[in-house]
């Protein structure tokens, strides 16, 4: 190969080479520039901390994060460790859910949990849903590498004109990009507004959800046979995701799982 013929196949690479590190050095730039105008702060206190979309020590501290041994279908930790996987809780032998199996990051009654929720959904901190759907991701790591379509859970189209976005959809945005699993926010509809579940018993909360998803008939090819992941913020008694997990289920679903980034936990 002549020199001019080995200087043109080099020029691409070293080319290539040079746009990686000018990249990266561009990225340095706007993230230290974010550093001086935006100090990176924990999510949940507000204390400084060294970088963005994280916990301080304090806060992470307090998280109850759900970790094995738990209930195979719900996910709720068991007191102890029994030596053995696929275990089921006594909830989820005497109430076992429509869905196959649901995972969360952490408990919803603890920490700093409910405060990062209640900004996410309530206070227009969409920018929440990066961190913590990045942790959804990893504590969703098993379900997701079997689904093949992540399915957050709708608003009724008054609550969305109120809120201004869905939540679910956005953490399902982030759990999307980070595992490569495709999101479709529109094969779900909520048909009917439901009222608060707030203060309501189990039977209340299901009967509150009776009726409220609906699947569009266009939207049914998109599922039939195919494994499917709800997406939510909190799992309360589980009458939202059992409700969206049948209809989903009756258009066709294979199968459905559910993934939450808390989750309540009585009697643990």
């Amino acid at each position: 190969m002549r020199g001019d013929d080995i200087l043109d196949e080099i020029k691409p690479h070293a080319a290539a080479r040079a746009a990686l590190h000018l990249g990266a050095a561009a990225r340095h730039l706007a993230s230290a520039a974010l550093d001086l105008v935006f100090p990176p702060a924990c999510i949940s206190c507000r204390r400084a901390i060294e970088a963005h979309g994280a916990l301080c020590p304090a806060c992470w501290n307090l998280m109850r994060f759900i970790e094995r041994p738990y209930c195979d279908r719900l996910g709720t930790p068991f007191a102890a460790d029994l030596g053995a996987e696929g275990l089921l809780s006594p909830e989820a032998i005497a109430h076992p859910p429509v869905y196959a199996r649901a995972r969360a990051v952490a408990r919803f009654e603890d920490g700093p949990v409910r405060h990062l929720v209640h900004r996410l959904k309530y206070g227009d901190r969409l920018e929440l849903a990066i961190p913590l759907g990045r942790q959804m991701a990893r504590a969703g790591r098993e379900l997701l590498t079997e689904a093949d379509l992540l399915v957050p859970v709708p608003l009724h189209r008054r609550r969305l004109l109120w809120r201004r976005f869905n939540q679910a959809n956005a953490l399902a945005e982030v759990i999307s990009k980070t595992s490569k699993v495709p999101c479709d926010p529109f094969v779900l509809t909520r048909k009917k507004a439901t009222a608060s579940q707030v203060g309501l018993t189990r039977t209340q909360r299901a009967d509150n959800m009776h009726g409220a998803f609906a699947v569009p008939e266009a939207e049914k090819i998109k599922i039939e046979g195919r494994a499917l992941l709800l997406i939510d913020d909190v799992l309360t008694s589980g009458s939202t995701l059992n409700a969206a997990a049948r209809v989903l289920l009756r258009a066709g679903a294979a199968r459905v799982d559910a993934l939450v980034f808390a989750r309540v936990v009585t009697g643990a």
